[in-house]
């Protein structure tokens, strides 16, 4: 009877000491590829499209912004007398048409082009960012998919193990070696194994409905199992994130874009403290008189200056708003730039942590783990342990194993903030 609890044992543990080898065999039966899944977003997502859609008309603004004020038609009725209606009476009675054209103040127009070119701008730098973010989400998203998969592979393998512990502890209980404690906590441990397993279903269903909502897909459209993205060594710090950050950093870009603009805006201002003009022609035609007097037609030239007059009220505080929003909008800039810091510096502390956990968990934890099963098991055999600490044993073990799955997925979330951050790939 002992030996054949030995080899049961035995084999419950060899399963559960095989288990990245199952799981990595398992991960080629349906491949879902990172790269790949980025692709899909950049070309699918429907957020990501209407971004680029609105950049696409902000350029349209551009032209129509530095185009003249449209010119004005009039069509008039000069000196018409009441007494009769008649065109022939009088000798200024003429029928006119007028062409206007309003010139605003050179340099006027120039500015509304440079400030509706500051606005393509950040569009074009709003959607990169967009790019940056739906990018980070599905890298997030397919880490979190990773480790939701290594856990449920986990929890299966420990399932057969905490099988065989049930069997096994009913088959000394029922020979009068064991206690039906025993038995209980072996049932106890498998139920507690298969609840986590469903709600671990559960949450791989969440996060293939939030992958396929990035790439307009079905929620319940099949994904893959994600590849293991193994751990890549990288070596950065702080002083050469902030400076990548601020060359290639899309949403540090829009920012430094939004105080341009406010200085053109200013600019603008300060302009409409000149006055606009206006030229303008008018042909009059008049008709022969009834008296026999020959009416000629004649031309008119019309020159109009719109006066600033309350220049007090109205130029000058313009002015004084665009300075103060461009203040503030300098002010905004500086937060986000200190924001963005802040933040590289929170995710690469996050980095440089799980990669230490991940050494200390590969070459510390999860060894002594293991042979403190083996140790347990080997005291079980011979009645020195308990089958609660073996059990024990084996439930720290799995707790291990998910812990530094979960590690190895922030690690790689980690990486992915960073990149968002900066705006490039590391």
């Amino acid at each position: 009877m002992k030996k054949m609890i030995t080899r049961r044992m035995l084999a419950g543990l060899y399963l559960l000491l095989l288990l990245p080898i199952t799981i990595q065999a398992q991960n080629q039966e349906s491949v879902l590829i990172l790269d790949q899944l980025i692709q899909k977003v950049l070309t699918q997502n429907p957020e990501l499209h209407s971004s680029y859609e609105s950049w696409e008309a902000s350029k349209t603004r551009i032209s129509q912004q530095e185009a003249l004020p449209d010119p004005t038609l009039g069509l008039n009725m000069m000196n018409l007398p009441v007494n009769s209606f008649a065109l022939d009476q009088e000798p200024m009675t003429g029928k006119q048409i007028t062409l206007m054209q309003m010139f605003p103040f050179p340099g006027k127009l120039g500015l509304k082009g440079k400030i509706a070119q500051s606005d393509s701008d950040i569009s074009l730098q709003q959607y990169q960012e967009l790019q940056n973010q739906l990018v980070k989400k599905t890298k997030q998203s397919y880490f979190d998919l990773f480790y939701v998969y290594q856990a449920i592979a986990t929890v299966e393998n420990n399932q057969d193990l905490l099988s065989e512990f049930v069997e096994i502890a009913e088959t000394r209980y029922s020979v009068g070696n064991g206690l039906q404690q025993d038995v209980m906590r072996a049932q106890v441990a498998l139920s507690k194994m298969i609840d986590k397993e469903l709600k671990l279903r559960q949450q791989r269903e969440s996060l293939q409905a939030r992958i396929n909502a990035l790439i307009n897909e079905p929620a319940d459209a099949p994904l893959g199992r994600p590849v293991d993205p193994g751990i890549n060594n990288l070596t950065t710090d702080l002083n050469s994130l902030v400076e990548l950050a601020d060359t290639s950093s899309p949403l540090l870009e829009a920012w430094r874009t939004v105080v341009q603009r406010s200085d053109q805006k200013v600019d603008l201002a300060l302009k409409g403290r000149y006055p606009d003009f206006s030229i303008g022609l008018a042909y009059t035609q008049r008709d022969e008189l009834q008296n026999g007097m020959k009416g000629y037609d004649f031309v008119s030239g019309m020159f109009n200056v719109r006066i600033p007059l309350y220049f007090n009220k109205k130029q000058d505080k313009k002015v004084q708003e665009m300075q103060i929003t461009r203040t503030s909008m300098e002010y905004r800039y500086q937060d986000v730039e200190n924001s963005i810091e802040q933040m590289l510096q929170q995710s690469l502390t996050d980095l440089e942590k799980n990669r230490r956990l991940i050494d200390l968990y590969e070459t510390g934890i999860l060894p002594q783990a293991e042979e403190s099963l083996e140790s347990s098991l080997a005291g079980y055999q011979t009645d020195k342990v308990d089958f609660l600490s073996l059990l024990d044993s084996e439930l720290t073990l799995f707790n291990l194993r998910l812990d530094y799955y979960r590690i190895v997925a922030d690690y790689h979330k980690s990486v992915a903030d960073l990149e968002a951050l900066t705006g490039s790939e590391l």
